[in-house]
């Protein structure tokens, strides 16, 4: 409506300027400028400019395009040029002589609060916006993520999936980089999606889904980056809100945020505590088969090992956020911020192993129950600074981190036969200990150069340092005392260190606009392992002291079609580094048939990708799409091996283990749609196909593979009578393979309810995940020496019941068709 009505007063202000009734025409100038919304300093589309002579006429008029600019065309003379934009404060500009074409000083426009009630719309549609470098996701308004977490939420998002098992993936790839607030985090856990799993969603201000990083950004992570924005309320005084909720399985949790800001300084806190119990469960028949003297499988079966079993989770969590940001003057200001996360999670997983001869008899049963208790503290400092040259964009930004992860689990295992009798089994206790300590500083300069361009130059420094003590306890016997296991038990250190300097520079052409930049990134990365054995024992060397140096260009292309239609190319180089349990040389067992050991003999993997992407609006419709391929050399695959060793029960040990291969090349299409056909109905969809080949060999075994696979997600949103909203959200991943593993395709649908009470300010949810408790991933694998048949279920169907209530606070708000999310600039990072 705001639209039209900005459109309407064009229209009439033209036509007021056409009855100018002197036969002789002045001179045409050309007036030019820029407004911006004074708030969050982001460019303002459809601002009107009206421009009155000095008898009080309206003479001519115009709106701003959709990064704030405008070029109006009007007769020579002296003109009151004022600046409007519905529900903000006017401004004009007296007296302006305009005799040739000018180019008057950036405006920027305030809220107008006795006016902003009138204005508020409800906006509960899934918002894209694109940039040159990335998409941006309001996912705040999607009803299925309230009393979720954040990995849940995630899960909602375009070209985005999260696995069965929490693990996260962009477009397929899983190798994601994992920021908040455009930063290395341990509010994420340092890139592990375990503290994604405990923090509210409700915390989420939206997600930059970045396919095509600029160079401002971490060259880290092949498949791009997912950038996670948090809260931090813009309107002044005091507001905020708190949420609970309550499920099945046992989940309750309360969430807080607050917001208190002045003309001075901001005061922003989130708080929340959690518990959730997740049970889920998984089985694997595992067939062996004879081999002849030269390694061949013969077809005849030497055993068939059948495992069961059941997690049964409970985290519990506390998490603040507390931070102030002062204002030293209208365009400098500091911000300091303290973050605290504390876990204490418990886990109990029942393993039942029945074994089989080649006849199908059972010669033995086993039950096997490790029980794990895990604490968690991590807690983060922030420091950041930011000054505003003049209201152009030329700033300066500079911020200093520093984060301690610390995480405790001790875990006891309990092993018993129970066929063909009854006999309690030597028990193990098992400790780790990990320390993680990372300090970051960054430095970032923009400077506007002319109307249109944009240089831009800064430094970041990553230092990490991370402490794993891993101690295993055995007893020799039943009831005897436990003794350490050397040749497990190690004290690992990791370091990684990465310097990093870019460069970047856009600009913008009538249609055709441009990003390029330039980063190069310094990595050391260093083991170093304090343990007993002989490190001949394990295969690798145990320490390691890497060093390398890389280059990583950066381009992103957009040429408008038209005032809602575009096309955007991109292309970046990107790395993908070892993390540090993928090196670590030391073996670690989910089952005494079963262990992960890493490879300090990784070497990162590099890629090249590109991009090219089409976006059209149409009145109710949006349409984004994109082609993107990848070349990645030496990339990480996980494949299977026999050890060669048994247990003490003769059953054959199996490794699991990264190296690299050759290549892996990655070719694929998305498409996302969102439609409002109807006030009362909502609609969105996304499609994502894609394609992988990888070529290399490992111990004279080939593990080339080519894999096709695709996911699909839709969502509808319908509003019933009496404030009721009701939306359903499907997923389904079609089928996949690597080397040697084949998984089934899987189906999940989620719904959810809500209904606004007292008088909008209170909202109350109702929501169920995995409706037909169908999410779960099936898969099979074949080597030379066994075949594995298994199922995988992390967590059953839920159901969650949540209460909001809001203070000062809207539900949720937008101005003449913008989104207001704070970081509009087109060249920004």
């Amino acid at each position: 409506m705001k639209k039209f009505f900005t459109v309407v007063f064009s229209i009439c202000a033209l036509s007021v300027f056409s009855q100018n009734p002197t036969n002789k025409a002045p001179k045409d100038v050309t007036v030019s400028g820029k407004v911006l919304e004074a708030e969050v300093n982001t460019p303002m589309e459809y601002a009107t400019v009206s421009f009155t002579n000095s008898d009080g006429k309206i003479v001519t008029g115009g709106i701003t395009d959709p990064n704030g600019s405008y070029a109006i065309e009007v007769p020579a003379g002296i003109y009151d040029v004022k600046f409007e934009f519905i529900s903000f404060e006017p401004k004009i500009l007296r007296g302006q002589q305009l005799f040739e074409s000018t180019i008057l000083p950036t405006q920027t426009l305030s809220i107008d609060s006795q006016s902003l009630d009138e204005v508020v719309v409800r906006a509960e549609t899934t918002e894209v916006q694109v940039r040159l470098d990335k998409k941006i996701y309001n996912i705040g308004k999607d009803l299925t993520t309230s009393g979720a977490t954040v990995s849940d939420a995630l899960s909602n998002v375009p070209s985005v999936t999260v696995d069965v098992d929490g693990a996260i993936a962009l477009r397929g790839n899983g190798n994601v980089r994992i920021l908040i607030n455009g930063k290395p985090s341990a509010i994420a856990g340092f890139g592990s999606t375990d503290a994604l799993q405990q923090l509210p969603a409700d915390a989420i201000e939206r997600v930059e889904v970045i396919t095509s990083p600029s160079a401002r950004y971490d060259a880290e992570g092949t498949a791009g980056i997912l950038n996670i924005i948090l809260k931090k309320e813009k309107t002044l005084g005091l507001n905020g809100s708190i949420q609970t909720n309550i499920g099945d399985p046992l989940t309750y949790g309360v969430t807080g945020n607050i917001n208190l800001r002045t003309d001075n300084f901001n005061i922003f806190n989130t708080t929340g505590y959690s518990k959730r119990k997740s049970p889920g469960n998984s089985f694997a028949e595992n067939t062996f088969f004879e081999l002849d003297g030269d390694n061949t499988r013969t077809g005849a079966i030497d055993r068939v090992i059948r495992e069961k079993r059941n997690f049964d989770r409970e985290r519990g969590g506390f998490n603040t956020n507390l931070g102030i940001e002062y204002f030293l003057s209208d365009k400098t200001s500091i911000t300091g911020s303290v973050f605290l996360r504390l876990g204490d999670n418990q886990s109990s997983t029942d393993n039942i192993t029945d074994e089989f001869n080649a006849t199908n008899d059972r010669t033995t049963s086993r039950s096997r129950i490790e029980t794990e208790n895990e604490e968690d503290l991590s807690y983060q400092f922030s420091l950041n600074y930011v000054t505003k040259f003049d209201n152009d964009g030329h700033e300066l930004t500079a911020a200093f981190q520093f984060a301690q992860d610390e995480e405790e689990e001790l875990s006891y295992i309990d092993e018993r036969i129970i066929f063909p009798e009854d006999a309690l089994l030597p028990a193990e206790n098992i400790a780790q200990i990990e320390d993680q300590t990372e300090y970051l500083s960054q430095i970032d300069y923009v400077l506007p150069i002319g109307e249109n361009a944009q240089f831009e130059a800064g430094y970041r420094g990553n230092l990490e340092k991370t402490v794993t003590d891993y101690t295993l306890e055995e007893q020799f016997f039943t009831g005897g005392s436990f003794v350490r296991n050397n040749n497990l038990s190690n004290i690992f250190t990791y370091d990684e260190n990465v310097h990093a300097l870019y460069t970047q520079y856009g600009n913008k052409f009538g249609q055709f606009s441009f990003l390029a930049g330039l980063r190069y990134e310094s990595t050391q990365q260093k083991g170093e392992v304090d343990a007993v054995v002989d490190q001949n024992n394990l295969g690798f060397d145990l320490n390691f002291d890497n060093t390398y140096d890389g280059l990583f260009p950066t381009l992103n292309l957009t040429y408008e079609l038209g005032e809602r239609e575009n096309v955007t190319v991109g292309y970046n180089r990107r790395i993908n580094r070892p993390r540090g349990f993928f090196v670590n040389p030391f073996p670690s067992r989910s089952s005494e048939a079963n262990v992960f050991q890493g490879n300090p003999s990784l070497r990162p993997a590099f890629a090249n990708a590109f991009d090219v992407g089409y976006l059209k609006r149409w009145k109710k419709l949006t349409l984004t799409s994109s082609v993107y391929y990848q070349n990645e050399t030496d990339s990480f695959e996980f494949i299977q091996e026999d050890t060669g060793e048994v247990t003490s029960n003769n059953t054959p040990i199996i490794r699991r283990l990264p190296i690299n291969l050759s290549t892996n090349e990655r070719i694929g299409f998305e498409a996302g749609l969102l439609y409002n056909p109807k006030k009362w109905l909502r609609l969105n969809g996304s499609f994502n196909f894609f394609q992988f080949k990888t070529e290399g060999a490992f111990n004279e075994v080939d593990y080339g593979a080519k894999n096709t696979s695709y996911f699909a997600r839709g969502s509808a949103k319908v509003s019933l009578p009496y404030k009721i909203d009701w939306q359903t959200t499907a997923f389904y991943r079609g089928p996949s393979n690597n080397a040697q593993t084949e998984t089934e395709g899987l189906l999940f649908l989620n719904i959810a309810f809500s209904k606004d009470i007292l008088n909008d300010n209170g909202t109350i949810g109702l929501n169920v995940r995995d409706v037909f408790n169908s999410a779960k991933r099936r898969s099979f694998t074949d080597t030379v020496r066994f075949t594995s048949d298994s199922e995988f279920q992390w967590r059953v169907r839920s159901v969650n019941l949540s209460f909001t209530y809001r203070f000062n606070q809207k539900k949720q708000r937008q101005r003449g068709g913008r989104s207001n999310d704070g970081d509009d600039n087109e060249f920004e990072g």
